[in-house]
């Protein structure tokens, strides 16, 4: 008997998975818990294993398709099986039905490489097998964009295929004279700008950030701290940690540190609005905003209240290092109770985040920098922190987010404690 392969749920909300790649490619013998596929869900990107060992077959899924959950894409068949290929889809072309060697290999980041490899030259070409033109998947996605008719463009791709770049790249179409000057344009060569494709993962982070702006009821608290006794902790802390560990402490180590060692001390700040009612977490795990080119994506280090400095350090670079790589798991970025979002590295001064649910806080963290304070009713330069905690008003009240922004202050003005 014949073992389905079909499109996995790697997440509790995913509705559907988009196939980066065949990793194994139709009539390769596989063996069970060899990786056979590449799925991206709303957040990552995952290897898919075998269940069986055999013979892959009967593929009805294409490099870049999006495909709902449980659907079967392929089969894997005993060597000495000849059971009938199963009919194409509406995902789009039967692989199958095409030989293994001419089928491109595209990998994640570089679909619009992909193309079916057929005779033919030329706008238009179209593939003689299926009565199709020929064009990658990510160039049919920018094509229905733009509402472009394939069969009009030429391909500079293999064989004649079409591009995204074809869509995109090169002369971008220009305004006539008149119409420049109908619109008060200065240049009769004034271009036309096309939208640009955006990966899963981006669609899906607009999507969500959009609903969490909209539905969430946010405000914010904004509190400058002096980070004296923290840059000082970072520059004595972080030769010793490495010297021992190979990995140095970041200023966003000591912040995940501070901020679980803050959550457990006010609890009221690890929580969640669902059904109408406040839901508290028990662990604390603290995510941090990555910023990869598919968009934004926030890996959590788990029970981070109870790692050492030099811990959430090694996990903090092995995830920042997989996000990366785009080999983060789907545990990788589940279960964050609180985010921090750090772009004290991109020169900002301050600035307020989304509430990434269903959480009900997310912590803005500007750059560190020396500024002119009162201290003891004198003008004193100190180097400080501007911190901006935008909270979900239905989990979290204006009160409690200001003990927790006071318990992290006096966290980050004295975190020689957390060494104890």
């Amino acid at each position: 008997m014949p073992t389905h392969v079909i499109m996995p749920a790697l997440g509790m909300d995913q509705d559907t998975g988009t196939l980066v790649r065949w990793i194994k490619h139709e009539g390769e013998r596989v063996e069970r818990g060899e990786p056979i596929m590449e799925v991206e869900t709303d957040k990552v990107v995952v290897e898919i294993e075998a269940t069986a060992s055999g013979v892959l077959a009967n593929v009805t899924a294409a490099e870049g398709d999006e495909v709902p959950v449980g659907q079967v894409i392929a089969q894997i068949l005993e060597s000495d099986s000849s059971e009938p290929r199963v009919p194409g889809s509406e995902l789009g072309v039967v692989q199958g039905s095409i030989p293994r060697a001419q089928i491109a290999r595209p990998h994640r980041g570089d679909r619009e490489r992909e193309s079916v490899a057929t005779p033919g030259t030329g706008p238009g070409t179209r593939n003689p097998e299926l009565g199709t033109v020929r064009a990658s998947p990510k160039a049919r996605r920018v094509a229905a964009e733009q509402g472009v008719d394939l069969s009009a463009v030429a391909g500079s791709g293999p064989e004649g295929a079409i591009l995204a770049a074809d869509l995109t790249g090169g002369t971008p179409p220009r305004l006539s004279l008149s119409a420049a000057r109908e619109r008060g344009s200065e240049s009769a060569e004034r271009t036309v700008v096309t939208p640009q494709s955006s990966s899963r993962a981006w669609r899906v982070m607009a999507e969500r950030m959009a609903a969490a702006w909209s539905t969430i009821p946010h405000f914010a608290l904004v509190r400058e701290v002096d980070a004296s006794a923290l840059r000082d902790m970072h520059s004595r802390l972080a030769p010793a940690v490495s010297k021992r560990t190979s990995i140095a402490p970041t200023y966003t180590d000591l912040l995940v540190k501070l901020i679980a060692t803050a959550i457990r001390r006010q609890p009221r700040i690890n929580a969640s609005w669902r059904d109408g009612t406040i839901q508290q977490h028990p662990d604390v795990n603290v995510g941090f905003a990555v910023a990869t080119d598919d968009g934004l994506i926030v890996p959590v280090v788990q029970h981070a209240d109870t790692l050492s400095v030099g811990e959430v350090a090694a996990r903090r670079q092995e995830l920042v290092e997989r996000a990366t790589a785009g080999k983060l798991t789907p545990a990788d970025v589940s279960g964050g109770t609180f985010t921090l979002s750090n772009l004290g590295m991109y020169g900002v001064d301050a600035f307020s985040g989304i509430v990434n649910p269903p959480e009900a806080a997310i912590l803005a963290v500007g750059r560190m920098a020396d500024r002119v304070v009162a201290v003891d009713g004198q003008p004193m330069v100190r180097p400080t922190l501007i911190l901006t905690l935008s909270c979900d008003h239905r989990a979290i009240d204006g009160a409690r987010a200001a003990q927790f922004l006071e318990e992290l202050a006096a966290l980050i003005e004295e975190p020689w404690g957390l060494l104890a």
